[in-house]
């Protein structure tokens, strides 16, 4: 039977500064035994903060001609991060930029995003897709591990091989320590693991035994050297504990505010957003994200919280899948995307929310972009090109939720049928949902094949 993971400090046999500069002297090993390429995977967390600080410190004390190869820091911004933590990666990211530059350490940052196709409104709100779920999630292979595979596949294109720096650690939880110790058998050489998903690829963990304790414990007294203050990081993960207190910890029963979690502002795997909630509460000068909160919890399919039913939405979303076809489960349509109305209705509450926050919220958030125009306009060519909705309401729904024209482009110079003759459509077919649906759809495709 598995163990907890333990919480023993990985200080306590030679102490904070003897215990960093073994790991800093491993780190200066590993780097100059060979020239494959070094990736860090940097969210702004603290534990990946803890590793880039590791290893920047250790390359800052090689010899200028020591420091031969590239170290590449990419950061994964999946479009939905909690607006706070992805202004203090951004701002993170510039600095380090500029510092990496100025102290020749060899460091490169870079931003990923998902591709337009990938994104998470052009599929919740383009395509229909129903807000992720344990028996649906799609948004975590599109928005994280695409992004950063097709960067590190590149570079091993390029390469042959790839040595990636992960903030994992043992005592985050059971699964993760039983995870790495799987890993720990297969190790090719000292210190590094094979990873499963990405051919030529190898995983070092270097703070892998650390405790919670023991990564804040470093954080503070170990100066950040790129120049950013860790104890505003500190700051963050105390906004974003339920109870608001990261206290002085002396002794194994005090607890620490490691185990703050950010992610997505629109995650509906986890039964309450705790995070943003305690930044709203514990912050008025976070108040501004309310409109995101309630916004996330409409998003929510659960009835109630707890709540296992992953189909209570169902007023929601048609009563076909995908494909359009009609698959049944106990004598129930199993259901499938949202709905036109109900896409509508989530594109009006998410321009409405961003329209709210640039005129109300403090002047950093005055042109924080939600969704962007980009994705707008793919949204947009889904519904009236793929789905066949002719009304093309997305100009509409833009100009009475922001107060201005929709500034994207025409979408077709041919569209002869909009949203007045689809009025006329509807009046024809009356209550006929679908025969309206399959009028529309056959004059649409009778357009296009023109």
């Amino acid at each position: 039977m598995p163990t907890t993971p333990s919480k023993r400090s990985a200080f306590a046999e030679l102490g904070l500064n003897a215990t960093t500069a073994q790991l800093k002297e491993e780190i200066r090993e590993l780097y100059l035994a060979d020239d494959v390429p070094w990736i860090i995977g940097y969210s702004g967390g603290k534990d990946s903060t803890a590793v880039l600080q590791l290893t920047w410190l250790a390359l800052a004390e090689l010899l200028a001609e020591q420091r031969r190869k590239t170290v590449d820091v990419i950061s994964t911004d999946t479009m939905v991060e909690n607006p706070v933590v992805a202004a203090w990666v951004t701002r993170s990211l510039e600095v380090m930029k500029a510092t990496a530059s100025s102290e020749h350490v060899p460091i490169e940052t870079h931003r990923l995003t998902p591709r337009l196709e990938d994104s998470f409104w052009v599929n919740l709100i383009g395509k229909g897709y129903p807000a992720p779920r344990h028996k649906f999630r799609w948004c975590t292979e599109r928005l994280k591990i695409k992004p950063s595979n097709a960067f590190i596949s590149s570079i091993v294109r390029k390469s042959g091989e790839a040595i990636l720096l992960l903030g994992s650690r043992k005592a985050e939880s059971r699964a993760r320590a039983r995870a790495m110790a799987r890993h720990e058998k297969h190790r090719a050489r000292d210190h590094l693991s094979p990873n499963a998903a990405l051919p030529n690829t190898l995983v070092y963990t270097p703070i892998e035994d650390w405790s919670n304790d023991d990564v804040w414990m470093f954080l503070m007294q170990v100066k950040n050297p790129w120049g950013y203050n860790n104890k505003d990081l500190l700051t963050m993960y105390q906004g974003a504990s339920p109870d608001g207190e990261c206290p002085l910890v002396v002794d194994s029963s005090t607890p620490s505010c490691g185990d703050s979690r950010f992610g997505c502002w629109v995650c509906t795997l986890v039964d309450k957003d705790k995070s943003m909630t305690a930044m709203i509460q514990n912050d008025q000068d976070k108040e501004w994200m309310a409109p995101l909160l309630e916004l996330r919890n409409t998003l929510d399919f659960r009835t109630g919280a707890g709540s296992d039913d992953e189909t209570s939405d169902r007023h929601l979303r048609d009563f076909r899948r995908m494909s359009g076809a009609v698959q049944l489960f106990h004598d129930r349509p199993i259901p499938g995307p949202y709905t036109q109305g109900s896409r509508e209705n989530w594109l009006r509450k998410l321009l409405s929310a961003q329209t709210w926050i640039r005129r109300n919220g403090p002047p950093e958030v005055r042109s924080m972009v939600l969704i962007s125009l980009e994705e707008l306009q793919e949204i947009r060519r889904i519904w009236v090109l793929d789905k066949h909705e002719l009304e093309d309401s997305l100009p509409r729904i833009y100009a009475e939720a922001v107060g201005e024209p929709y500034p994207g482009r025409r979408l077709d110079d041919n569209l002869v049928l909009g949203e007045s003759e689809m009025q006329v459509l509807r009046q024809v077919c009356s209550e006929d949902r679908l025969h309206y649906e399959l009028t529309r759809e056959l004059l649409s495709v009778e357009r296009q094949l023109r």
